[in-house]
């Protein structure tokens, strides 16, 4: 918590302050809507992670959908952590993942490299996609996709994600960054330990996956998951988060709008992705420390 701050040395997050306080002047206008609106996550315990009941119950809705036992068989859910009660410090976190129009704002300011990926890279990351299924998402001349600004931003790496969060510190002077695991699956589950946000069984219809989705990301802000209000917790874009996997990888959390089932749309579910790996399925959302 700040308890004092230094006007020769701040003057950039005062000036930003007062300027979004100007009476008469909408938020959006006046910041340009780059600022995340923040959920408020109060101090106290939760339950984290996931015993054998929900890990089961995982594999076997992925079973039914898929009409294969892949997940079961390659162990996905097994590295989950068993449930847990776990207490936190009260934070903020943004309500929905950052949108193309927000990280737009950090490459007109930054010149840091837009989201975009050549042919011969994504195929050198040896995903499933094909390069023609990547260019609806792909960022030209420094601009996001046309008709996407309002949703989450994806090719963008761990590292991508974290310029994003330092450059939002300097700006406003508050302290933001990605969230660990932990700030991450409090948010988007509440304190009871439910297997999703709303409670113990799958429902197609409140979240973005392939179940009964688009097969694409959408506007941002759509399904509600969760007790403290967090949008687009579950499905949509997995999340980047600040927690390692191992050297090198770090947790991603949510599942995606290409999954069905959905196991991997639990926030218990986890698994590690290389840091400079750029996906269409990944975003990220970003926490602010009080």
């Amino acid at each position: 918590m700040k308890v004092g701050v230094s006007i020769a040395g701040n003057w950039k997050a005062i000036a930003f302050a007062c300027l979004v306080t100007l009476p008469g002047i909408p938020h959006a206008q006046a910041a340009g809507s780059e600022i995340p609106e923040m959920v408020d996550i109060p101090s106290g315990w939760f339950w984290q992670g996931s015993d054998s009941v929900e890990r089961q119950y995982a594999y076997q809705i992925d079973e039914q959908v898929y009409g294969h036992d892949i997940s079961r068989r390659n162990r996905w859910y097994d590295i989950e952590a068993e449930k847990w009660r776990v207490h936190l410090l009260d934070f903020d976190i943004a309500k929905t993942p950052i949108t193309n129009a927000q990280y737009a704002a950090f490459i007109t300011e930054t010149d840091h490299p837009a989201p975009s990926i050549s042919n011969e890279e994504w195929d050198r990351q040896g995903l499933i996609y094909s390069y023609e299924t990547i260019e609806p998402y792909l960022w030209r001349n420094q601009k996001p996709p046309r008709g996407r600004g309002d949703h989450p931003v994806v090719l963008v790496s761990w590292q991508d994600a974290n310029a994003y969060a330092q450059w939002l510190s300097e700006k406003t002077g508050d302290n933001w960054q990605l969230p660990d695991e932990l700030s991450w699956e409090k948010a988007t589950r509440g304190p009871d330990g439910t297997f999703y946000p709303w409670g113990n069984i799958f429902d197609p219809d409140r979240l973005n996956s392939a179940d009964s989705g688009p097969f694409d990301t959408t506007p941002v802000g759509r399904f509600e998951a969760g007790p403290y209000g967090l949008y687009d917790g579950v499905g949509q874009v997995f999340e980047w988060t600040s927690s390692s996997s191992q050297a090198g990888y770090r947790i991603v959390k949510g599942g995606s709008w290409d999954d069905r089932g959905c196991g991997v749309c639990r926030p218990a579910a986890r698994h590690g992705r290389p840091e400079f790996l750029k996906h269409i399925l990944i975003g990220f959302r970003v926490m602010r420390a009080r």
